[in-house]
């Protein structure tokens, strides 16, 4: 991670095009971002554009703008994302979603420095740097027709892959402390009290592999500040913000995460242990005996110690 940081660092002050890559959530548009801040025209606009959210009949639009009366709904001019973005940066997500047809009207536009609107018969220019992002392989898509091979080319003049988070354990605990900092700052300002992270519950955290990446990592400590009673969030509140389908692959040894410091197998432990004997007792209804066969117990004076012994008792 450091080496991608030196190397955005270096290209953000050079207008070249850049081409993040990375999986949903890693923080490609931050990324974008701090290259934009670092760059020649911080004070320009920054224009953030999810390539695949926008409908295949309307890319035209959106990206060159249109005149008045070019087409039914038009009412007004409109700009498009190019010109709102000149003189600042023009950041494309998910660029790889872009039909054939757009990526060749965008690769013109790249090339010639203008767009021409739809309906309008002059070109306009425009001084606009292109960073864009995916979460695909678009050499692959290149190479089964799905990605023009002179636009990719065009794009990725200065490339930076973003690891995902389970290659990055040792950025994990900086990242919670930083993201439990921002979410404390939300709560504070809705008089609220911030919050603090019990051992057990930032085990959990530093076990977790985390497929969302950073999104699904800020979008748990929402979650558990949402619901955590006091001013520590505990292993079980914790334990309940993590998806428990993806929590029990975690702890099963089937796709384990890299130690990093802070993690505790005993606080893991314990709490998969709780997890399974309520799920035991709630699917034999409370009866005790059977919750044991199904727990793999001898009997149920076995099970008796066990919930004794993590407070369930």
């Amino acid at each position: 991670m450091k080496r991608v940081v030196k190397r955005a660092r270096r290209v953000a002050p050079r207008n070249l095009p850049v081409l993040i890559e990375g999986e949903s959530g890693t923080g490609k548009e931050l990324l974008a971002r701090a290259i934009h801040f670092g760059g020649l025209a911080p004070s320009g606009p920054f224009v953030a554009v999810n390539c695949g959210a926008i409908p295949e009949n309307l890319m035209e639009s959106e990206f060159f703008g249109h005149k008045k009366g070019s087409f039914t709904g038009a009412a007004t001019d409109r700009k498009g994302h190019f010109l709102e973005a000149d003189g600042g940066t023009l950041f494309l997500d998910e660029i790889g979603e872009l039909p054939l047809a757009i990526q060749a009207r965008l690769l013109r536009a790249l090339q010639q420095g203008e767009i021409t609107p739809v309906g309008a018969s002059k070109a306009l220019a425009f001084k606009t740097r292109i960073i864009a992002a995916t979460n695909r392989n678009l050499i692959d898509e290149v190479a089964n027709d799905r990605f023009r091979e002179d636009l990719f080319y065009r794009l990725a003049v200065a490339t930076l892959r973003l690891p995902p988070l389970r290659e990055r354990q040792g950025d994990v605990g900086l990242l919670i402390d930083r993201l439990l900092v921002q979410v404390n700052a939300e709560l504070e300002a809705g008089s609220a009290k911030p919050l603090e992270l019990s051992p057990g519950a930032r085990a959990l955290l530093l076990a977790h592999r985390w497929p969302g990446n950073v999104r699904e990592l800020l979008n748990t400590l929402h979650r558990v500040a949402a619901w955590c009673e006091g001013t520590t969030i505990s292993t079980d509140e914790m334990q309940e913000a993590i998806l428990p389908a993806r929590m029990m692959k975690t702890v099963s040894g089937e796709d384990t995460a890299l130690l990093a410091e802070g993690f505790s197998l005993p606080d893991i432990l314990a709490g998969v242990s709780k997890k399974y004997l309520e799920q035991g007792i709630k699917q034999a209804g409370g009866n005790k005996t059977k919750a044991a066969k199904l727990l793999g117990l001898p009997n149920y004076q076995t099970l008796d110690n066990w919930l004794k012994k993590y407070g369930l008792d």
